[in-house]
């Protein structure tokens, strides 16, 4: 077991916003385990889950055991914090999947095997699904007064004059289901820490107290910040939506660009919370970095080891094979290696004009594909100007006039890339 201080891991790294008195020494005496809530309304996690993740990993090197418990009873209801509305609610079938998929992820960070720390996935489904209402009101809900519970911060904004929503009793017990659970953790498998976000500490303690009232024992709390952007603009989003870990919904090439496009102070925060790098090689990066700003080796550095931790080796070269088709020198060999969900990624937003199969069937030549059949250029004579003084490529290579677009120059089979000179670039995507 590493002999490491998990506390003063995540002081330096940024990553503890609150934490119990006690708990660093509790920590200190023996392996403990701790446990962190996640959320399955999806079949994935987005890099707004990884925080917590990474706090497991940190605690599974501490030499702790750590869980992830899958919320299948609580995703029915809706946690209250940090939202300002009822989220919709999910049957069986849809969490069972969305289970199993975070499981698989969570198998890149946390160390399932057997072994005495070895990380474990609960579902509190499990054992909230045959709790019958009236037993759950005379069993716990007695221990905790209504006065109790109107006094955390995400019940008190709920009722507040801004909220125009109020709030359901359905939500309002979501604290004592969460306490509960830590409750359960605490019996079944000697759980005596939860983790969370900074939103969480309410539900948290309420687990706490309720350890103390009815468990007659002592559990703790620990809760990281909520990571923000220096913009104020939302972490994890984009005009997209979401960054995903499953790269059906966000490919590895997206999501590279998203820690790389990081700003200078955003990559400087990130460094230390999304990877698992040292303090001295984070101080030597910085360095580095700051010597030479404009080379962003502090991004690249931070989209390279969230990209192998997330996605592996391979798929981080292929990020960085596709970041080159759009930003560096590229042949039409690379082009063709791009699946084809990282080539629209990689040429969103580029014009794009659709030509038939039997166009290129029969050949398109250059004139047509840059203005007759596309109008990337206004007039006929613009195009062939623009051949003459050799600034056209299609797929990356410098074409001529006399150049015939033909299938075999198709990437998927279904596009073709021009270029005129180095910053203007066309898509012909071709209809069946």
């Amino acid at each position: 077991m590493e002999n490491k201080n998990f506390v003063q891991e995540l002081k330096w790294r940024g990553m503890l916003n609150d934490v119990m008195p006690g708990t660093e020494e509790h920590l200190l005496e023996k392996m403990r385990s701790a446990y962190v809530g996640i959320d399955p309304t999806a079949d994935s996690l987005h890099i707004g889950h990884l925080v917590s993740v990474m706090m497991l990993r940190h605690f599974q090197l501490a030499g702790h055991k750590p869980m992830a418990l899958i919320g299948g009873a609580t995703g029915m209801i809706g946690d209250p914090s940090g939202k300002s509305a009822e989220r919709n609610l999910l049957d069986e079938e849809t969490l069972k999947h969305n289970q199993d998929s975070i499981k698989k992820q969570l198998e890149r960070f946390l160390d399932f095997s057997e072994g005495e720390n070895n990380a474990i996935l609960v579902n509190n489904y499990d054992w909230m699904k045959n709790f019958s209402f009236l037993d759950f009101a005379r069993d716990i809900g007695k221990h905790i007064t209504v006065n109790y519970m109107m006094a955390k911060d995400s019940v008190k904004k709920r009722f507040s004059a801004e909220s125009k929503e109020g709030m359901s009793f359905t939500e309002f017990t979501y604290q004592l289901i969460q306490g509960y659970d830590f409750l359960h953790l605490y019996q079944q498998k000697d759980c005596t820490l939860q983790m969370g976000g900074s939103d969480q500490w309410g539900n948290i303690t309420t687990g706490t107290e309720m350890i103390r009232r009815i468990g007659k024992g002592k559990a703790y709390a620990l809760t990281c910040p909520l990571i923000t952007k220096a913009d104020g603009t939302k972490f994890g989003k984009t005009e997209g939506g979401n960054i995903w870990l499953d790269k059906e919904r966000t490919s590895p090439y997206k999501f590279y660009q998203y820690w790389l496009n990081t700003s200078d102070k955003d990559a400087e925060k990130y460094i230390k919370i999304f990877t698992f790098l040292s303090q001295q090689e984070i101080q030597n990066l910085l360095k580095e970095h700051q010597e030479a700003p404009h080379l962003r080796l502090l991004q690249k550095r931070l989209g390279e080891e969230v990209t192998k931790m997330v996605h592996g080796e391979e798929d981080y070269e292929k990020a960085i094979q596709a970041s080159k088709v759009l930003f560096g020198k590229s042949t039409s060999e690379d082009l063709k290696q791009l699946d084809k969900a990282t080539f629209l990624d990689v040429f969103e937003g580029v014009p794009q004009a659709v030509v038939s199969r039997a166009d290129i069937k029969q050949g398109l030549d250059m004139i047509a594909a840059l203005s007759a059949k596309t109008n990337f250029l206004s007039s006929n004579g613009e195009a062939r100007r623009a051949l003459q003084a050799n600034s056209i490529a299609v797929n990356k290579e410098k074409v001529k006039e006399d150049f015939v677009i033909q299938l075999e120059d198709l990437i998927n089979d279904q596009y073709v890339i021009l270029n005129k000179g180095k910053k203007n670039t066309y898509i012909i995507a071709i209809a069946d």
